[in-house]
């Protein structure tokens, strides 16, 4: 993706603005500034700005219906048991930009998400999970009678 000048200066103006108003932290402000993978288009990509291949994990546990009627609201959720789970990203195969949402783990804490995707058709939602350093994922396949995203 090709940024130009103007969009970082935009950028950053904004979120120097909400956080000197008190509306958002720093930490949120660069969360919200670098989200590499977000733009990707192909799911190989997205996989590749995670940091690379995952290995399969049985204990990561995808929560996904077997069937969802409306694609535009796909309650999805995920829990890994693997020790120092740091960040969890949820994947969605056939989307237009596969990688649907991302979340940073704090330490000390159960890595348990709760959340809902949309889905444009029938899909793996695929789950991967870094902890120390390694990534690790997990699927499920979810079948969409009617498409989310315009399908």
């Amino acid at each position: 993706m090709n940024t130009t000048r103007r969009q970082v200066i935009k950028t950053a103006g904004a979120l120097s603005t909400l956080v000197s108003l008190g509306i958002m932290t720093q930490a949120q402000a660069l969360a919200a500034e670098s989200r590499p993978g977000f733009e990707s288009k192909s799911y190989a990509d997205a996989i590749n700005a995670l940091g690379g291949n995952p290995a399969e994990s049985a204990d990561i546990q995808v929560v996904a219906p077997d069937i969802a009627e409306n694609g535009a609201v796909v309650p999805v959720g995920a829990v890994s048991n693997i020790p120092n789970t740091t960040d969890m990203w949820f994947l969605v195969e056939k989307n237009p930009f596969p990688l649907a949402a991302g979340f940073t783990i704090p330490a000390g804490t159960k890595a348990d998400i709760q959340t809902r995707l949309k889905m444009g058709q029938t899909s793996n939602v695929t789950v991967v999970v870094k902890a120390d350093g390694k990534l690790y994922a997990a699927s499920k396949e979810t079948k969409v009678t009617l498409g989310g995203c315009g399908g």
